[in-house]
């Protein structure tokens, strides 16, 4: 049986452009929302291209001392330079980066997925103190 961990990629953001980076904004304290922003290509730029481009992130935690991650949401981009004109000739790109702010009761890991439509899914994550 294929497990899909078995598919998940993973490398310092700082040298591959393919892996989601996790920033916070702030201090994360308990029962108080911290914005979190996502991205991929921040030291090396991803293409966003027709043909080559990040189709969404998702973003999880892993609360401390429990079993299972919560989603905590996806981020769909979805026009990549598209049109009736042909690739690339579209008037719109979407760029891979999204903020979001979440609450959290627990200090535990965030954790991220993005896709990538030639080179597949890649991972990070991130741990959380919470003040």
């Amino acid at each position: 049986m294929s497990s899909l961990g078995d598919h998940l990629q993973t490398a310092d953001w700082k040298a591959e452009k393919h892996v989601p980076v996790i920033e916070l904004k702030g201090p994360a304290k308990k029962g108080k929302a911290v914005q979190v922003d996502l991205s991929v290509g921040v030291e090396i730029p991803h293409p966003h291209t027709t043909e080559h481009h990040i189709r969404y992130i998702k973003l999880f935690f892993k609360p401390e001392g429990e079993k299972f991650v919560v989603h905590l949401g996806s981020y769909l981009f979805e026009a990549h330079g598209e049109s009736v004109a042909g690739a690339n000739q579209g008037s719109a790109k979407c760029e891979p980066v999204v903020t979001t702010a979440v609450t959290l009761e627990k200090p535990g890991h965030l954790l991220a997925l993005s896709y990538c439509n030639i080179h597949g899914l890649w991972e990070n994550s991130l741990p959380v103190d919470l003040a």
